[in-house]
């Protein structure tokens, strides 16, 4: 019995450990423009395998510092308002902890205590009942469309609206009422300005011109008109709008978010909860979704962003190899010549010796160098199987 336990736990030692799973992210690389909370959706999304790119495309101006917001704040209490609506819970916690540092806490509690105070979900209502203070309605869809039609259907002539903005302003929201006959404040809780250190957003940008992120996540409306607005600075707008139309995914947190991308006619995601977590969520289904499965020399092989997947095993490749394999991809089966391989290998310039330097790296990556046959005298192919539909892998 002891030999037997013995030989047992000997096995045990000398068996092949298994390879890790293949994360739904890995092997891809994200941008994420937040300034906000950055931190936290970079983790969720490294968590899943990505590779992140970090560049807010904006900073929030000190609420302190904000003297708009103190002005706003001084008429509001002088000048009590019909309505307040609260949008979001870090601007609303904001608002009340900025008038305190001025002196005004108490008065402004006083007076949010006295009128009509809509939030528009549930994270606003929680900030509204920890001042202390109670919400008369806030819309199951937290939807601003939905407070607006609450509004109208109440009825806004004559009655003052105070509109806590965030971070952008809301003309569609803003003009209705105003069409209704109301007085419409807006209140500049915090305000977004350009970041200090533009170089992150700048590496960004040449990545998505380059294709080298496989999509980029926005939580703001502002963000994304920032990175637009700077692309535009930069000569590289056109470029970047094709990117985002075509091969790089843009994935935003809400539909008011993706409003200045679909003014530019880049196609965008949203999960069905204005949250980071389903945003991830989304991003989880939707990359490896959009990757094809190429059965190549008996092995199932799966080309990501900056890595490949063979037989469930992820293999990460150097950028030349990337450049060249998705080259022979594009055609699977068909021989792809030295002189186009060079062409798709970046900064290669004239000597057909780089694509073999390049090829031996890649199949030594793969770790099957024969998914990928030497034709003699014409090139490469993707060792495509003999069975396999090849008008379903083409990329004609």
């Amino acid at each position: 019995m002891h030999d037997q336990q013995q030989e047992h736990s000997e096995q045990e030692r000398t068996a092949p450990e298994a390879e890790p799973a293949v994360r739904p992210l890995d092997g891809f690389t994200v941008g994420v423009t937040a300034a906000r909370r950055a931190e936290e959706l970079g983790a969720l999304l490294e968590r899943r395998g990505a590779q992140v790119m970090h560049a807010p495309a904006l900073r929030i101006v000190p609420l302190p510092d904000d003297t708009e917001l103190l002005d706003v704040t001084r008429d509001l209490i002088d000048q009590a308002p019909d309505v307040v609506v609260a949008t979001t819970a870090i601007g609303f916690r904001g608002w009340i902890e900025a008038a305190e540092g001025w002196g005004l806490g108490e008065a402004l509690l006083d007076r949010l205590a006295g009128v009509e105070l809509l939030a528009r979900g549930p994270k606003v209502r929680g900030a509204i009942r920890a001042a202390g203070l109670t919400e008369k309605w806030s819309p199951a869809s937290e939807s601003m469309a939905e407070v607006l039609d609450r509004l109208l259907a109440e009825g806004v002539s004559g009655r003052r609206v105070a509109l806590q903005l965030h971070g952008e302003p809301l003309p569609g929201f803003v003009e209705a009422l105003r069409d209704g006959g109301a007085e419409v404040v807006g209140v500049p809780v915090y305000r977004w300005m350009p970041p200090e250190d533009i170089g992150p957003v700048d590496r960004l940008l040449d990545a998505v011109v380059s294709r080298a992120l496989d999509a980029v996540t926005f939580t703001s409306a502002p963000a994304a008109a920032s990175l637009l607005r700077r692309a535009g600075e930069r000569g590289v707008r056109e470029e970047v709008l094709a990117a985002l139309r075509q091969e790089v995914l843009s994935v935003c947190v809400g539909p008011v978010t993706a409003l200045p991308l679909q003014a530019e006619e880049i196609p965008t995601l949203q999960p069905e909860r204005f949250r980071l977590g389903p945003l991830v969520q989304l991003l989880c289904r939707e990359l490896p979704g959009r990757v094809r499965t190429l059965p190549v020399a008996g092995r199932q092989l799966e080309i990501r962003g900056h890595a490949v997947v063979v037989d469930g095993v992820l293999r990460p490749v150097p950028p030349a190899g990337m450049a060249l394999l998705r080259a022979l991809a594009r055609r699977p089966g068909w021989v792809v010549s030295r002189a186009e391989l060079l062409r798709a290998l970046p900064g290669s310039g004239t000597d057909e010796h780089a694509v073999e330097t390049a090829m031996a790296r890649l199949r030594g990556a793969l770790g099957a160098p024969k998914l990928i046959q030497t034709v003699v005298k014409r090139g490469y192919r993707l060792s495509l199987d003999p069975h396999a539909d090849t008008d379903k892998y083409s990329g004609e």
